[in-house]
């Protein structure tokens, strides 16, 4: 994960977006705290390949945690 402040962000705004897209996460700072950050969009079929995934572990014998179960079980409600 990089880090830059918000100057070089509204600089380098195309560069970051650049590497956002290329699936990096981009922490913006404002005086050394972190404000903001940049993250690639995930769409709807990049989380149902993810919740195929992770299904996919459980017969390999992964465990999940109901947290994941119920998050599994909502995706594809939105």
């Amino acid at each position: 994960m990089r880090e830059v402040g918000s100057f070089e962000a509204k600089t380098h705004l195309s560069e970051l977006l650049a590497a956002v897209e290329a699936g990096e996460t981009v922490t913006i700072t404002r005086r050394g705290k972190a404000v903001a950050q940049l993250v690639p969009v995930r769409t709807k079929t990049a989380d149902r390949i993810e919740v195929l995934r992770r299904l996919q572990d459980i017969g390999k014998g992964a465990r999940m945690t109901v947290d994941e179960i119920l998050t599994a079980r909502d995706e594809g409600r939105r």
